[in-house]
């Protein structure tokens, strides 16, 4: 999935090049696109139009985005001998090791930084260096501009400069005070086929890191409560959580904002649908913290293709698993969908728990969207082509589509299961390229991605994608 894709990159040079030729002179494969494209904005076209109410929370940043290799070059950084994961990081060497671990794998990875002054070492290194940029950061704020931009009225629990604050639309009502500065947060990107000594990247990806002493705190969540009655919201969201992972708290702290959390989600009527976007989690404990306060009072699940399988690891085997295929084949994607919908359906209404009817997974080649039958979640064909045409709009920084710089690479076909016994193949048919069918009491919409060659953004994507596909459905509640 992009997962729990605010950044700017450049694919390499060659890589561009090949793809424009490759396509330029293949009129069987620039017809399939064409097709492709056509089927995917008639399916966005029939969504209703309609302005609902979100809110969101929590967190807010400022991201600082550059290439990882430019920057530990410029650090004197060099690649380590054996790639090692760490929960947390506390010098050069470990940050050396993580980022050789996920590098390998092409797999997103958060993590925070103990120690003070290698961040700002790191940052202003980082601020030098000529590709750098900086954006509008965090998953609720992110969430939150797309979904303005997108025609909802927005409440955000977040704290930000007003520099900051006014990245956002007017139309997104910031509740949660100013601070005297940003947050920094730190992504880290490289490419498609990047070298870093021995090691070599499968994908494009990044790794962020961060100092953040305010946002793990969710301090905006008194502020949110209050004004949520009034705003009487269609859909609340929850996200950036992850930011709890391995910080200090003083004990007991954490599982106390939790659980004010989770009195929030209870209190919270139920014609107000609840999504939580999922993050990368490596604290065992503090995930299956969030299952028990946030996951088990939620309608509707977002997460990417590295989230979808430490979600499943944690409910089947209570046990995290830190990195997965980062082009995973649907049929296994489909699998760990069931089982989680499957798992989580039995859960039992009471103490005012919710049972999930949505689940979306966005990923590199294609978005699946599972919704229970006779829910309120309606329209998961549109729903699946807009989140697939948000991936390449964002991930290109342009609306308009340009198919010299979009690629397919989800396969022709493919089983809705990897039980041979009970599978389905499942052709992709250009002109109707979202492929839908029931099962039991739920329904799975899947649309291909347009991949984009031409990368501009790439952090962020996962929340923007996200928001598209949840305000399609939400839309079609009125």
């Amino acid at each position: 999935m992009f997962t729990k894709l605010t950044a700017g990159s450049v694919l390499s040079i060659s890589v561009v090049i090949l793809a424009y030729l490759y396509y330029k002179d293949d009129p069987d494969i620039d017809n399939r696109l064409d097709q492709v494209l056509s089927g995917l904005l008639r399916a966005e076209k029939k969504l209703a139009i309609a302005k609902p109410r979100i809110a969101l929370g929590f967190g807010g940043c400022e991201d600082l985005v550059v290439n990882a290799l430019n920057l530990f070059n410029k650090m004197g950084i060099e690649p380590p001998e054996n790639p090692k994961h760490f929960d947390s990081v506390h010098s050069e060497e470990e940050l050396a090791q993580l980022l050789a671990y996920f590098f390998q794998h092409g797999a997103a990875a958060e993590r925070y930084v103990s120690n003070d002054t290698l961040f700002s070492a790191l940052t202003k290194m980082a601020d030098t260096l000529p590709e750098k940029k900086y954006f509008l950061g965090g998953n609720a704020p992110v969430m939150a501009r797309r979904l303005a931009n997108e025609g909802a009225e927005v409440l955000l629990g977040a704290k930000f400069t007003k520099q900051l604050r006014n990245t956002l639309p007017e139309t997104v009502k910031v509740v949660g005070g100013e601070p005297e500065e940003d947050d920094i947060h730190l992504l880290m990107e490289y490419d498609i086929g990047d070298k870093w000594g021995k090691y070599k990247s499968p994908r494009a990806n990044r790794l962020i890191v961060h100092s953040d002493n305010s946002n793990p705190y969710i301090d905006t969540l008194e502020d949110l409560e209050k004004e949520i009655k009034d705003f009487k919201p269609s859909v609340l969201v929850v996200g950036g959580l992850q930011m709890m992972d391995n910080f200090p708290f003083k004990e007991g702290f954490r599982q106390e904002r939790l659980a004010k959390l989770r009195n929030l989600l209870t209190s919270t009527p139920r014609t107000t649908k609840i999504h939580f976007e999922l993050a990368s989690f490596t604290d065992h404990t503090l995930f299956q913290e969030i299952i028990d306060n946030v996951l088990l009072y939620s309608d509707s699940l977002g997460m990417n293709e590295q989230e979808l399988p430490n979600l499943v690891s944690m409910l089947v085997h209570g046990n995290i698993s830190l990195v997965a295929d980062s082009q995973p084949r649907i049929a296994s994607v489909l699998d760990q969908l069931r089982t989680v919908y499957s798992i989580l359906k039995k859960t039992r209404e009471v103490d005012r728990k919710r049972k999930i009817t949505r689940l979306h997974l966005h990923t590199l080649a294609y978005q699946a969207i599972l919704t229970t039958k006779g829910s309120q979640w309606k329209n998961s064909m549109s729903a699946a082509a807009k989140a697939s045409l948000t991936a390449h709009r964002y991930i290109c920084g342009s609306q308009y589509i340009n198919l010299m710089k979009a690629r397919l690479i989800m396969d022709d076909s493919f089983t809705t299961t990897a039980a041979a016994q009970h599978s389905q193949r499942i052709p992709l048919q250009e002109n109707r390229p979202v492929s839908c069918w029931d099962e039991d009491d739920y329904e799975i919409c899947l649309a291909p991605v347009l991949v984009c060659t031409e990368v501009i953004k790439t952090g962020g994507g996962g929340d923007n994608v996200s928001s598209a596909g949840l305000l399609a459905q939400v839309n079609s509640m009125f």
